[in-house]
């Protein structure tokens, strides 16, 4: 197996992972935070900013794991580098998302 199969089924897993809290919030008509917000961090972005951002993220996601390489659900060597990825970018939203909307114990 190639190396980079790996490596972009843990990026499609972090990519899929940050389209959850984007998509969410444009289907529910909410301001929430991307990267071209000002300021940058406490700022928001229009609900159908994040719609769009959520699935650009969504459409990455998908190009990473079913156009590189043979993804198998059934195959540890590939379901690992993605939830791995899901779960890195996870614990990383989850912190910083949680300074601006009160969720960051620490």
């Amino acid at each position: 197996m190639n190396w980079l199969h790996p490596l972009s089924y843990l990026f499609a897993g972090a990519f899929l992972t940050n389209a959850i809290p984007h998509l969410t919030s444009g289907v529910m008509g909410r301001p929430f935070q991307t990267p071209w917000a000002k300021p940058r961090g406490p700022g928001q972005s229009s609900s159908i900013e994040n719609l769009l951002w959520g699935f650009f993220n969504l459409v990455i996601g998908y190009l990473l794991i079913c156009r590189v390489g043979d993804f198998d659900l059934r195959a540890n060597q590939d379901v690992i580098p993605l939830g791995l990825g899901a779960l890195l970018m996870g614990l990383g939203l989850a912190w910083r998302f949680g300074q601006f909307n009160g969720g960051r114990l620490s």
